[in-house]
């Protein structure tokens, strides 16, 4: 009986030392996936919270009052955070041309800081920026855009052009503080990326969108790729695209215990995380 156990035993550890890492790695993957969308406390599951206009404010004030960071402080940890979710769902191989949409308020301001690391990213981006805030922050960001060879337009391409010349285009439109309709200055590129088929990212709030109804009607913009940014708004209940990821990582915790926002937890060194 004692050979028969040895046999067996010397039989089973080429099996045994095959299992050992792949068990290994399945319950490391388990302790790193946790339910989609949720944290825990103290045993009790809760959800990820997604702001009304009101509260996306009330944070950003405190990020400002309270705990001291800086327009352009944020606005570069953002843009980045964007840069780094249009990296990880479209590749500079397969949509190198990027036509980056950029509005008058800090949105757009994200959407140049995003223009310049995906150029340091190896994309190939061109701005429009039609309606451009006369501020030195904005000012210097377009500043240093043109001394990194970033292209611009002054007209909004149409929806032929836009397929012929670019892979992909970043909406960087309007923000949280949104309120339609949408304003003259900014019609034509809305309708080109209504009717475009080429893959939309859209930064924190999809132009046109209500901040907190989200879609007021169907002919409403469709981004592939969403990037919410601090936390997810009420709108983006409504996304129905492939890709949706949180950026910002810079959101103290006391604040995120007053707000309740059950933030997921970034992968390592991440800049964005996958909702």
């Amino acid at each position: 009986m004692s050979l028969i156990c040895r046999r067996l035993g010397s039989s089973l550890r080429p099996i045994a030392r095959t299992l050992h890492p792949l068990l290994a790695r399945k319950s490391i993957e388990a302790q790193r996936s946790p339910l989609k969308n949720k944290r825990f406390y103290a045993g009790k599951r809760m959800d990820l919270k997604y702001l009304n206009q009101k509260e996306a404010i009330a944070v950003d004030q405190e990020l400002f009052n309270e705990y001291k960071f800086s327009v352009d402080q944020l606005m570069e940890l953002a843009g980045l955070s964007c840069a780094h979710a249009v990296a990880k769902c479209f590749s500079a191989e397969k949509h190198p041309r990027i036509l980056v949409c950029c509005g008058p308020g800090n949105n757009g301001g994200d959407g140049l800081v995003a223009a310049r690391h995906l150029a340091l990213m190896g994309y190939t981006p061109t701005i429009y920026y039609p309606k451009p805030t006369a501020k030195p922050l904005f000012e210097n960001l377009s500043h240093q855009c043109q001394q990194m060879d970033i292209c611009d337009v002054k007209e909004c391409p149409s929806v032929e052009s836009a397929a012929r010349d670019y892979d992909l285009i970043l909406d960087a439109l309007f923000g949280f503080s949104f309120k339609p309709p949408v304003r003259a200055d900014f019609v034509a590129v809305v309708e080109l990326m209504q009717q475009t088929k080429l893959p939309i990212a859209s930064v924190d709030i999809p132009s046109g969108w209500d901040v907190e109804k989200g879609k007021l009607t169907e002919c409403d913009v469709e981004p592939a790729l969403l990037i919410s940014l601090t936390a997810p708004k009420l709108c983006a209940r409504q996304f129905r695209g492939e890709h949706h990821y949180l950026g910002g990582r810079f959101v103290p915790p006391a604040l995120q215990r007053k707000y309740e926002l059950n933030l997921p937890v970034y992968p390592g060194n991440e800049l964005c995380v996958k909702l």
